[in-house]
């Protein structure tokens, strides 16, 4: 069996063991280094952490709570499946959480935050072209995440990010597949509507750019994906 190899994750000084193995496992499912299904050890994830055990159970014991593990009857632990119906929820509450959150955001983006969420998409398509699916997904977080908390009162963030975390498997593998998903480059048309201080325009792009994610949210193309993902 291959050791597990987690996201590199940045540990700010005096962040704690156990607060560090939480954020660095939860980076991990929001952008889909684990598919749906998979298998989590303690022992194994405490290795791939260098961590005791104990930190590692107690994430464990966290991301189980809110969703993004699951314990099953023989105490296996695993990333849950998603059904169809939840996908299409999870789908519509981030384009309503992300669509407000970037309207709210424009009044407060500098020219020089912009500059920065500039390069920030070029990084992403770097990374794609490299095929490094997770740092692609990571540098598109960061994307979203900095025009959003440009907000001074950005309390739709953590609503956010609890979504990207349940959809971080399946958002995995939609990545695995963007160039066929993914046709109008729509992080550009919200970057011009930073530009022109166009709220409704930025709430826009930013909507059809979820949704051409996972190839336009259609059935047909929902359908696909949650097939690739079982």
């Amino acid at each position: 069996m291959k050791p597990l190899v987690l996201p590199p994750l940045a540990r700010p000084d005096g962040m704690t063991t156990h607060d560090y193995a939480f954020n660095r496992l939860r980076q991990a499912i929001m952008v889909g280094a684990f598919r749906p299904g998979t298998s989590v050890t303690i022992r194994g994830l405490a290795e791939a952490l260098e961590s005791s055990p104990t930190p590692v159970r107690e994430a464990l014991r966290q991301l189980t709570s809110i969703g993004a593990l699951q314990f099953l009857e023989n105490r296996r632990i695993v990333v849950p499946h998603i059904t169809p119906a939840r996908f299409e929820e999870l789908i519509l509450l981030r384009i309503a959480l992300e669509s407000h959150a970037a309207r709210r955001a424009v009044a407060h983006l500098s020219e020089r935050q912009i500059e920065k969420i500039t390069a920030i998409d070029d990084s992403i398509e770097t990374e794609i072209r490299k095929g490094n699916k997770v740092a692609a997904l990571i540098a598109n977080q960061a994307f979203h995440r900095m025009i959003y908390t440009a907000n001074p009162d950005p309390v739709a963030m953590p609503l956010i990010e609890s979504v990207w975390l349940q959809l971080g498997p399946i958002l995995g593998i939609a990545m695995e597949h963007v160039t066929e998903l993914y046709v109008v480059d729509r992080h550009r048309e919200a970057i011009d509507a930073l530009r022109r201080r166009d709220e409704e325009a930025v709430a826009d792009a930013i909507a059809a750019d979820i949704r051409e994610g996972i190839g336009g949210f259609d059935q047909q193309a929902v359908a696909r994906l949650l097939w690739l993902a079982a």
